[in-house]
C-alpha cells in the first residue's frame, strides 16, 4: 500500500511503501506527469463518471448543420441564436450535454455536442428542446460515440476558465 505524505507550503510528497516508488520513495516515472505530480486510478470518480475498466463511456456525438430554413430576418435569427445559448447552457447545467463547440470555417457542418447519453433516442429529445432546430435553422446529425469518461467533468472546469458569459 502506498502512503503519500503531502507540505503544505512546497507541496513535496514522499512515497512510503514498494509498489511505485523507486528505491529513493519517490513515485515511479510511468505514475508521474509532465508536471511531476502522481498519476493514480481513482475508483470512484471512474464510478462518478461511469467509465468502464479503460476510462471511457457511451455519448452520442451530434453535427449541428446549417438547415433548411436559414432566410430569417436578422431579429429573429439573432433571437433564436440566444436561446440556442441558453439551451446549450441549461443542457450542461443538467449535465445532458458535456461539450458543445461551433466549427469556425463556416460550413454547413456549424458545430458539435457531445451528450451524456448511450441512446439516440435520448439525444434526439434533447436535440427538440432547441429553438433554431425546431425553427428548422439547424439541424441535427447524431451518431453513438465512445470517448473518455473525463469529459464529464470539462463543464466544471470551464466555468474556471470562463470570463465571460454568452
Amino acid at each position: 500500500m502506498k502512503i503519500l505524505l503531502f507540505s503544505l507550503m512546497g507541496m513535496s510528497f514522499t512515497c512510503l511503501g514498494v509498489l511505485g516508488c523507486t528505491s529513493s520513495g519517490a513515485p515511479a516515472v510511468e505514475d508521474m506527469s509532465s508536471d511531476g505530480t502522481e498519476i493514480r486510478y481513482d475508483s470512484v470518480l471512474a464510478a462518478q463518471w461511469g467509465a468502464d475498466a479503460y476510462g471511457m463511456k457511451k455519448y452520442v456525438m451530434a453535427f449541428l448543420k446549417a438547415g433548411p430554413q436559414r432566410d430569417q430576418d436578422s431579429l429573429t435569427a439573432a433571437t433564436l441564436q440566444r436561446g440556442h445559448m441558453d439551451n446549450i447552457s441549461r443542457m450542461a447545467e443538467e449535465g445532458s450535454l458535456v461539450l458543445a463547440g461551433p466549427f469556425m470555417d463556416g460550413g454547413d457542418v456549424r458545430g458539435i455536442y457531445i451528450f451524456n447519453v448511450s441512446t439516440i433516442e435520448e439525444a434526439q429529445a434533447l436535440t427538440e428542446t432547441d429553438p433554431a432546430i425546431q425553427a428548422g435553422r439547424l439541424i441535427m446529425e447524431l451518431h453513438p460515440w465512445y470517448g473518455s469518461a473525463a469529459l464529464m467533468d470539462v463543464n466544471r472546469w470551464h466555468k474556471r476558465v470562463q470570463k465571460t458569459e454568452w
